[in-house]
């Protein structure tokens, strides 16, 4: 968790939407996810010492316990961009959301999951990630009033927002153990 929040403190447009999100003064930081934020971040900022999570981890309605366990950082990213989002929709004149710093700065961010499986290094992985796949066979698009169609599928890059997160797909899913198993790949390292 400290590593995702230390990433996010680091993009200026993710810290500047966070200070910007609207609490009051009777928000209680271990009840508030954006005020613990704010304040997380602020210590960040100002502080000569290091700084805990306590009431961040208290504002998910975690106790002691859940803050030792290990949690999965996408899911805990995604949770807390929701959550953040969610608190940003202030009036029903003005929308704030994770995708906006102020009502004329726009700020977008994408999360892209990269398979790390067979991929010498990042350009691999983004080959595989917009890589067509073609529908045809037994696998054909169904296509509303047109039936079954033969069509190529895949992903598309025209531009990268100011803010892109890589998450490398570091576990998949063993059927025959029927389990969640690490992706380990001898003698290659993601660069």
């Amino acid at each position: 968790m400290n590593s995702l929040l230390l990433t996010l403190y680091h993009i200026p447009y993710f810290r500047k939407a966070v200070y910007h999100m609207p609490t009051t003064e009777n928000d209680n930081p271990s009840g508030s996810i954006p005020l613990a934020l704010q304040s997380l971040f602020y210590k960040l900022q100002y502080s000569d010492t290091s700084v805990a999570t306590k009431e961040l981890t208290k504002s998910f309605g975690w106790d002691t316990y859940d803050s030792f366990m290990q949690h999965n950082i996408q899911e805990l990213n995604r949770v807390l961009c929701e959550k953040l989002e969610d608190k940003m929709k202030i009036t029903s004149q003005q929308e704030w959301n994770i995708s906006t710093v102020s009502p004329y700065t726009q700020f977008e961010l994408l999360v892209v999951m990269l398979d790390m499986k067979g991929c010498k290094d990042i350009y691999a992985s983004f080959d595989k990630y917009v890589e067509v796949e073609r529908l045809e066979g037994d696998n054909k698009y169904h296509a509303e009033q047109h039936g079954l169609q033969d069509a190529r599928k895949g992903v598309l890059f025209i531009d990268f927002p100011p803010v892109l997160q890589l998450q490398l797909k570091r576990f998949e899913y063993d059927f025959v153990r029927d389990t969640m198993v690490k992706v380990t790949v001898q003698g290659q390292r993601i660069k």
